[in-house]
């Protein structure tokens, strides 16, 4: 009886060193380092082997040899490379995105702590500005909802239904990075983009010359709103807000850009943030069609380009990508003068 009683005791000992041992090695393990973190901000599907959203392409060029790392309070999985490219689905709109964000930005399984971001995903462009599988970098993120607005029946006609509200000047807009931004369009300006003959026929809906000309690679100022905001009357007033707080033109409206920044900026800084959009829909109609007949479409009528399109954001953006982690014995430091 004194010699089982001994054995289980022995057991016993063996096991809480087993379970000690493992979670030292756990706590004492290095986390990834990583060099590129790619948020993209929805898939249709799954991550390879259909229709494609905006992580498919990144995965399929960077991810399929990768593990899922779960991460709590992320939407999706991260998935790492053995260079240092990581990567998920962060989730549409402001406060998915930027919530996924921050959980991947805080679990110790990863070190942030020399990262450069892509923000990548999917928008609309203003038809005097871009055409449909444009690809641009943002030059200036601008939040759309921050501020005051009212009906237009309720100011004076024709004037701004728009008024920036006291207290958010230092998160309603941000510049990016002028420096990267500028490698960004060097190392990308000349890849060649993916086109459709449906969004070429869409295109010549519309008379301005940027809607009816090839998709090509540019920057601007990327809008980012919870609302799809929709007409001419917007657009218009978009680009006022860009006029007003001193940014570039309005190029591309989308969901995330400017939420997302905010949450890393509080713990690294924006001089390594980059914000990737491509262009699937004009972000308003064509002169022959009212704004609710191009919000809902006839079928057969839709831009098109959409597939090509998620595919030309992976190739500008891994242009950018794969320099930086070519050289990242350079990049690790900062972003170093563009020669």
């Amino acid at each position: 009886m004194l010699m089982k009683s001994y054995k289980i005791l022995i057991l016993m000992l063996i096991l809480l060193c087993s379970i000690t041992l493992c979670s030292q090695a756990a706590t004492n393990s290095k986390p990834i380092q990583v060099k590129v973190f790619i948020a993209a901000m929805f898939e249709i599907g799954k991550n390879s082997g259909d229709k494609a959203g905006e992580f498919q392409h990144w995965y399929q060029r960077y991810f399929e040899n990768s593990q899922p790392i779960d991460v709590k309070g992320a939407l999706k999985p991260v998935y790492c490379n053995k260079n240092g490219v990581c990567g998920g689905v962060l989730g549409m709109g402001k406060v998915a995105s930027s919530a996924s964000m921050q959980a991947i930005l805080l679990n110790q399984q990863f070190d942030f702590s020399s990262s450069f971001y892509i923000l990548s995903g999917v928008g609309g462009t203003p038809p005097s500005k871009g055409t449909i599988g444009d690809v641009s970098w943002g030059s200036w993120l601008i939040d759309y909802d921050l501020g005051h607005r009212w009906s237009p029946e309720e100011g004076e006609v024709g004037a701004p239904t728009f008024m920036p509200r006291k207290g958010y000047e230092n998160i309603r807009r941000y510049q990016l990075n002028p420096l990267l931004v500028d490698w960004s369009m060097a190392l990308s300006t000349d890849t060649k983009l993916k086109d459709s003959p449906s969004a070429q026929a869409y295109r010549t809906r519309y008379p301005q010359i940027a809607a009816r000309r090839l998709p090509k690679v540019l920057k601007g100022t990327h809008m980012t709103g919870d609302t799809f905001f929709h007409g001419p009357g917007l657009s218009k007033q978009a680009q006022y807000i860009t006029e007003l707080y001193g940014a570039d033109d309005y190029i591309t409206t989308e969901m995330e850009a400017a939420a997302i920044t905010q949450v890393i900026s509080r713990i690294y800084g924006t001089q390594r943030i980059l914000s990737l959009r491509g262009s699937v829909n004009f972000d308003q109609g064509h002169p022959n069609e009212t704004t609710l007949e191009h919000l809902d479409p006839a079928p057969g009528e839709t831009a098109g380009g959409f597939a090509e399109t998620v595919e030309n954001i992976v190739l500008v953006g891994a242009k950018v990508t794969d320099h930086i982690i070519k050289n990242w014995q350079v990049w690790h430091q900062g972003v170093p003068p563009l020669k």
